[in-house]
């Protein structure tokens, strides 16, 4: 064997290594180790991604299969630091019993069929958004994002209160997605200015909630604040409105909310109004969608 043809070999056994070597380095295996060694690793959601979505009229199957499929997995639960994910759904009935008709989050109030709710560790928001928007840029680049839909209500939040009906007892809020409630109930609340939103959170926290709670259908209310999205998200998601001023409630239902809502949630404005302390900006119910299957798709419209 001549030496150039045996250095040709080598060459081409090291370039051939290098390939391998740059694919194995392309996923940096070795940082994860690294990385789980640092940081909080708790298993409080201290921030969570609320996201309620409208899929375009003629294109809810084809909406729900790349949701369920795909997009839930590659496109959330599969990322660091989101553990846990829940998806939900409002039927046309469920639709109609929201409120106020004129909401300053959905136009029309109807708007949004479609809700998913994920937790993310508490003290790993940015990490978990530099993954995200990462993620999203290469499932879109890649032709796997659904385009024939609007987000009606998107935003990354924080957590700032969980206030339970049973004190100690029964599932925790970390719990929450995973536990089999049969309903949800979002609400959505704007503070009359930036300052009284604090004064809100306690009225909230302290009162309001513990009164409603007290006997009722919900376990558990999750209160969250949002915060702003990066500068570099994809362009189908609109900036987070309300950042100053917004809470996010989301009631844990032991019952359908069909069957609770004229006797529980079907006036949820009225305290607020009374005591001057902000509006109530949406209040809509829905129930948890069955993984795997089409259940209430035939049932939007």
């Amino acid at each position: 064997m001549s030496q150039s043809a045996g250095a040709g070999k080598a060459g081409g056994a090291e370039k051939a290594g290098g390939a391998e070597g740059a694919g194995k380095e392309d996923t940096r295996s070795g940082t994860y180790a690294e990385l789980a060694s640092v940081g909080p690793y708790g298993v409080r959601p201290g921030h969570a991604l609320i996201t309620m979505v409208e899929p375009h009229p003629g294109h809810e199957y084809a909406y729900n299969r790349w949701y369920e499929d795909d997009h839930f997995y590659a496109g959330a639960m599969a990322m660091p630091w989101m553990q846990a994910g829940r998806r939900w759904v409002a039927t046309r009935e469920l639709q109609e019993l929201r409120y106020p008709e004129k909401s300053a989050v959905a136009q029309p109030v109807t708007a949004g069929c479609y809700l998913s709710t994920y937790w993310v560790t508490e003290g790993r928001y940015d990490e978990h958004m530099k993954w995200t928007v990462g993620i999203n840029k290469r499932l879109n680049r890649d032709g796997r994002v659904h385009q024939e839909r609007t987000h009606v209500f998107t935003s990354f939040q924080d957590h700032e209160a969980t206030v339970y009906r049973d004190g100690d007892t029964g599932p925790r809020d970390f719990h929450a997605l995973d536990h089999p409630y049969a309903g949800l109930v979002l609400e959505v609340i704007d503070a009359e200015r930036p300052a009284q939103r604090a004064e809100l959170l306690e009225w909230l926290r302290t009162s309001h909630l513990p009164e409603r709670l007290s006997g009722g259908p919900a376990a558990m209310v999750t209160v969250f604040r949002p915060t702003p999205l990066p500068g570099d998200r994809m362009t189908y998601v609109k900036q987070v409105e309300g950042v100053d001023t917004r809470l996010t409630l989301l009631w844990f239902l032991e019952a359908d909310p069909r069957e609770v809502w004229q006797s529980h949630f079907a006036a949820l404005d009225g305290d607020l109004v009374e005591r001057g302390l902000g509006r109530v900006e949406l209040v809509a119910p829905f129930v948890p969608t069955v993984p795997g299957t089409d259940r209430y798709v035939d049932q939007l419209r």
